[in-house]
Parts: C-alpha cells; structure tokens; sequence
C-alpha cells in the first residue's frame, strides 16, 4: 500500500520506514526540512513538505495515500495544552481524509498515560490526570473515526523505545550520569517502565497498518516494567560511578528539570499480550539491559 507517515525522519521513525519499504509498502513521508527530507530520501521514501501546523499539506498526504501512520509529536512540555491541540488537530485532520474509506490509520501514543502503580491492559481506561494526560485526547480523535469507517487504532509506545543512536530518555539517563558522576534512581527504584527495541516498535507499526481491526488500542511494549535501579546500576557499572538513590526533592534539583524528575520516578507497567495475540508480533530485538550492556550507549558522546 502507500503510506503516508509523519514523524517518518524521527527517532522510531526511520526503522518504520525502512521496515515499511522492506516490505513492499511505498511511502510518502512528511517534511519540514531539506534534511528531513533528504533522511525520507536515503530510507526510499519519498518527502511531502510540510510540518503540523501545515494542515492542507496533511490533508493532501492523507487523501492521496492507502493509509497513514502518524507518528510526529512535539511542541514545548511546558506547555502540554498546545502539545495536546495541536496532536489533536493534526490526528483530525488526517481522519477527516479518510473518512467513509475503509483505509487504516494508525496514530501513536504512548503507555504512560495509564493508570500508575499497577500492570495495565490495552483495553484498561488511561488516567486523564496522569504524567502524559495530554495524549488521551489524541487517542480518542484517532479512534473515534473507526465509527467514519476508518481502520483507525493505536498504538502505545514504551517510554523507552531503545537501539542505535538513543538519544531518548535512557540515553539522557547516561548522559545525565556522565555529567554529574553519579546514576541516579527516585527513592528504591523498583519502579518499572516498559522497554521495546525500536525494529520491534517498527514491525508492530507495519502489523497495525496492515491488519489492526478498527478501534484496536496497541501496547508497544516488548518488555512489561524494567526496574529504574536496575538500569541506573547498570550505567553505574559500565561508567564506573556510583549508584545513587534520590528523594524526589533531591531528583528534581539532579535531572535536567522537575517534569523529568517526575518521568524517572514514575511506575506504569502494561501488558502487550492482547497486541502480541492479536497480530502476531513477537518482538526478537535485545531487550533494554541487553543493548545497555551491548549496544553503542556508552560509545556516544555526552549531551
């Protein structure tokens, strides 16, 4: 099929583009930059410029695809309600385009909006007043085009999406850690984020265009909770520094800002077990202490 992706020159989205290619799938990738654009280009896609905010060039990627993928999101964490309106425009205006279509179109979310404390399903209700509460609305906008026969669903991405070049929150982990001589976790660490190796995040993004049911919501995760002391002892280990514990107060004062703090602190297991079932991925990439231990973390420069 052609795809139309946002957020195709990312982080995660260059492995989806390349696993949609790899697949026989064409792509039509959006860009806001001659060197997004030329990212797109070197991944056999080809670019649309545009950016977000530009909603007829959405809207024009969208009515000359077979489905979209969108995974772009961004803006100033400061401001979470802008975050929140302008997903939630962007993910309207691709479904108004698809509407009465039948096409797929898949958006992307992510597992922290559950409900903290506990193992959560796909098909539990996310908590509105959570740490990432914001992405709810955009998760409702895409699904509520299943009932404008669309095959919309979602996908939920692990906190920690890890591989080459991370420089995400596990890679601000290290460099945090490089910076201030120490690896540091909130209080007895044993809280637990959910890990998934980016061509794993790849191939459930290409399964959930190909064959998601409309209304599917998808957990992205390869790995249900892996523990913030355990990762913070394994970056101890690997740079030689001391393993740390932080009282919240003192978290906030060590990690580049407050709002970070809160992230690294936060406990917010899920289970993929209904998205594995239902589309058949099983995820085979190293899990995240494995690339910490194997991978090229350590062989990055600080930032």
């Amino acid at each position: 099929m052609h795809v139309f992706v946002t957020g195709g020159s990312g982080l995660t989205g260059p492995a989806v583009v390349a696993e949609l290619v790899a697949a026989g799938h064409t792509v039509t990738g959006l860009a806001r930059s001659d060197a997004a654009a030329a990212r797109l280009e070197s991944l056999g896609a080809t670019p649309h410029r545009g950016s977000l905010d530009d909603l007829d060039s959405l809207r024009s990627g969208a009515e000359a695809a077979d489905g979209v993928l969108h995974m772009a999101f961004g803006g100033d964490f400061a401001d979470p309600d802008e975050m929140m309106r302008r997903d939630r425009t962007a993910i309207e205006t691709l479904g108004q385009a698809l509407e009465h279509s039948g096409k797929p179109f898949v958006s992307t979310s992510g597992t922290l909006v559950m409900p903290v404390g506990r193992k959560s399903a796909e098909n539990d209700e996310p908590d509105p007043a959570g740490i990432a509460g914001f992405r709810i609305p955009g998760e409702r906008a895409c699904l509520g085009f299943a009932a404008q026969q669309v095959r919309a669903s979602v996908v939920r991405l692990a906190p920690t999406v890890h591989g080459p070049a991370d420089y995400g929150f596990i890679g601000m982990l290290v460099a945090n850690a490089q910076r201030t001589g120490m690896s540091a976790y909130v209080g007895d660490g044993g809280n637990r984020w959910p890990a998934v190796h980016r061509f794993d995040a790849a191939t459930l993004f290409r399964l959930a265009l190909e064959k998601a049911p409309a209304g599917s919501v998808l957990h992205g995760a390869a790995e249900s909770g892996v523990t913030l002391k355990s990762i913070a002892e394994t970056i101890a280990r690997r740079l030689d520094l001391p393993a740390v514990s932080l009282t919240p107060d003192e978290a906030a004062e060590h990690f580049p800002s407050p709002f970070m703090a809160t992230v690294y602190g936060f406990d917010a297991p899920v289970s993929s077990s209904y998205t594995q079932g239902l589309l058949g991925w099983s995820p085979a990439h190293p899990t995240l202490l494995d690339d910490l231990e194997h991978g090229d973390y350590f062989a990055m420069p600080a930032s």
